[in-house]
């Protein structure tokens, strides 16, 4: 059993079955991020553990003690929503002591705790000022730091990021990773974001219409999708049905479709002859960039596959032109339904 252990849970809102059985182990002080569409479960798992919702049945356990019914502020239990819910009329030193004025700490150690929380996530000179004075990543930090100065069991970040812009937001999941490994402390991560995900996590679970599809490590999760939704969900793989890799390929398959990262398609101006490939011919029809990538897409036979080419000037495709795709056996993956 893992240090959170979730059993056969279950959660109904009405006649809408949101989670529908998960079984689920966490290993103390991990960072697991919990990875899915809207509306999968992935919340309401985050909320049934920190208490904000009963569960319909089943049962949770955290550090070998059931609190399944357990009142949520004495579950040990630190949390950051997307929106940060900072209180606007306290000072960021006020709003991170919050909680240590709950639990009645004493004020020569809240204001100790507070001084080196704010040192740890860099507001050290934002003590004074008000979260209306604050960028949004500041206050992002701000919430952190409140969240995690009570030194709780577990951390729980329910899309903390999502509202912040792109460049901030890869600062700041390197920050989250650094203080959750710093502290050795329990995280739970929720996101939609696929590259967030794999950015930051030691185990990835997968969600899918309230149930788990896969779990596994980053490497793991994207190189070995079991499933037609997992690949899907998880990096940008060429999903194709045995049919269309056939008439792709001239190849068959055992399986009923097929995923081929892109990365791992190789174009060929001239013919190649290697046994352990299948070899596909076709035509240039869209190019997009994606940085130091390009991601051509080549019509074969009336089937798209798109093939991530490093950046070459010297080497740039034309619409129209006719070229030849290998791809190692070895990689294409075969799913299950």
């Amino acid at each position: 059993m893992g240090y959170i252990h979730f059993e056969n849970i279950h959660k109904d809102f009405g006649h809408n079955h949101v989670l529908k059985g998960i079984t689920l182990d966490i290993e103390k002080g991990h960072l697991v991020t919990l990875l899915g569409p809207s509306g999968c479960g992935k919340s309401t798992l985050l909320r049934c553990l920190a208490g904000l919702e009963e569960v319909t049945s089943g049962t949770i356990s955290l550090d070998g003690k059931d609190i399944t019914h357990v009142n949520p502020r004495d579950r040990g239990i630190g949390m950051v929503f997307q929106q940060y819910s900072l209180f606007p009329n306290m000072t960021v030193a006020q709003n991170v002591a919050f909680g240590l004025n709950m639990k009645k700490v004493d004020k020569e150690t809240t204001a100790r705790k507070v001084r080196e929380m704010l040192t740890i996530v860099g507001l050290d000179d934002k003590a004074d000022q008000y979260p209306s004075q604050l960028s949004g990543g500041q206050q992002q930090r701000v919430a952190l730091a409140r969240a995690i100065v009570t030194e709780p069991k577990v951390l729980l970040l329910d899309e903390p990021l999502s509202a912040i812009d792109a460049k901030l937001r890869r600062n700041l999941q390197v920050e989250i990773r650094r203080i959750q490994q710093d502290f050795g402390m329990t995280t739970i991560f929720v996101t939609h974001d696929q590259d967030e995900a794999m950015v930051m996590s030691d185990v990835i679970h997968l969600f899918h219409n309230g149930l788990i599809e896969q779990s596994g490590a980053p490497t793991e999760m994207y190189t070995q999708p079991v499933s037609k939704f997992a690949a899907s969900f998880i990096g940008n793989y060429n999903i194709l049905s045995a049919a269309e890799f056939q008439k792709a390929s001239g190849e068959a398959v055992d399986s009923a479709d097929v995923a081929i990262r892109p990365e791992i398609v190789r174009i060929n101006l001239e013919v190649a002859d290697e046994s352990k490939r299948y070899h596909m011919e076709g035509e240039v029809i869209d190019s997009l960039s994606h940085g130091n990538l390009i991601r051509y897409t080549v019509l074969c036979n009336d089937v798209e596959i798109n093939a991530d080419i490093m950046f070459e000037k010297s080497q740039l495709l034309e619409i129209g032109q006719k070229v030849r795709l290998s791809i190692r056996k070895t990689n294409v993956i075969q799913l299950n339904s």
